[in-house]
């Protein structure tokens, strides 16, 4: 039940205890305040009957957009997706976001030749914002709405799953880059040894720029690897991994004698990502990425006899049908393989 108190100053300030909850706030007019709490008194009735709050008059899709982002703080790619959403469908009532909405905004961005797989990634996020709104949030909403959203593009079909990828670069490629690279001395970025050192380690191009020196073991030769990407463990899946001689020779260069900080100083994921990218560019290197150098450094750790726990613990992959798309083996390989054996016996 609301209460309004007319204060010294002329505003009036409003109160709400029902079933269990309490609200209060100051408003200009008392007409605001009442508004107010006929809003409040249905959100707490529903949270009382339903589990769930009504959701407030005037709420919009972005506005439950930023608060997922500000209170999961998602990685670049996913923060991008999200404000990509927003614009796109943030000015749609919270309240009123239905099946066939979705089904327009599929069409319309189905139109403009959008990749199946991107639309699919951005109804997967905002299914993910939904179920933060009904889990979290306790709003009175159909968290499913974008999930089956998704599933409508198979009956549409619209292919949703990437190509894998078989590119690897070729020992001519790497040489071409790494001659560049060494022979550019404005170039302030150490891309010849960050490359290196991937194929070394087989680690990706966000871990090699946010591994420290503190996580360094020197005795051990090791390095802890934080908050590694997981599906199902998005923080604080830390691993620690081998360095390799390679690997190691390259890390303890660029420690020197500091005691603290990343190991590849000023190196950050999307300045290296776009060095990468305008060097295959300049030398007409086409359709390589810097994510195919972990492809092949995962084949060469096979080659180089280790197992599939040794390359798991080294690539950070829990599921071997996962590892085994990075190792595409070859009829040739097969046949030296077995020569060499049938020659040892």
């Amino acid at each position: 039940m609301a209460t309004f108190t007319q204060l010294p100053s002329g505003k009036w300030r409003v109160q709400v205890r029902q079933g269990g909850l309490y609200k209060g706030a100051t408003f200009k007019l008392k007409r605001e305040a009442q508004a107010w709490a006929v809003q409040v008194e249905s959100q707490a009735h529903s949270l009382v009957t339903t589990g769930y709050q009504s959701v407030p008059s005037g709420y919009t899709v972005a506005k439950l957009i930023d608060a997922y982002i500000e209170d999961t703080n998602p990685h670049y790619k996913r923060l991008h997706c999200l404000k990509r959403i927003s614009r796109d469908v943030g000015h749609f009532s919270l309240s009123k976001l239905n099946a066939a909405m979705l089904n327009d905004y599929v069409t319309k961005r189905l139109k403009t030749g959008i990749q199946g797989v991107t639309l699919a990634y951005d109804l997967s996020t905002l299914s993910a914002v939904l179920k933060y709104g009904k889990l979290v949030k306790k709003l009175n909403i159909d968290s499913m709405v974008a999930r089956d959203a998704r599933a409508s593009m198979a009956l549409r079909k619209v292919e949703t799953r990437s190509t894998e990828r078989e590119r690897e670069p070729t020992d001519h490629e790497m040489q071409a880059l790494y001659t560049h690279w060494e022979a550019n001395e404005r170039l302030k970025l150490p891309m010849a040894d960050l490359c290196r050192f991937a194929l070394a380690t087989a680690m990706r191009q966000g871990e090699i720029c946010r591994i420290t020196i503190e996580d360094v073991n020197r005795q051990n030769k090791t390095v802890v690897i934080r908050d590694r990407k997981d599906p199902l463990r998005k923080v604080g899946n830390h691993m620690t991994v081998p360095l390799l001689p390679e690997a190691w020779e390259i890390a303890i260069k660029h420690i020197g004698k500091r005691t603290a900080g990343k190991i590849f100083e000023n190196c950050y994921e999307r300045s290296v990502s776009a060095s990468f990218t305008r060097t295959c560019i300049k030398l007409k290197i086409k359709d390589l990425h810097f994510h195919d150098l972990r492809h092949r450094a995962i084949r060469q750790l096979f080659s180089g006899g280790l197992a599939i726990p040794e390359v798991s613990l080294l690539s950070g992959h829990k599921n071997w049908k996962i590892l085994a798309r990075y190792v595409a083996v070859q009829p040739s390989e097969v046949h030296e393989k077995f020569a060499r054996s049938s020659h040892a016996s």
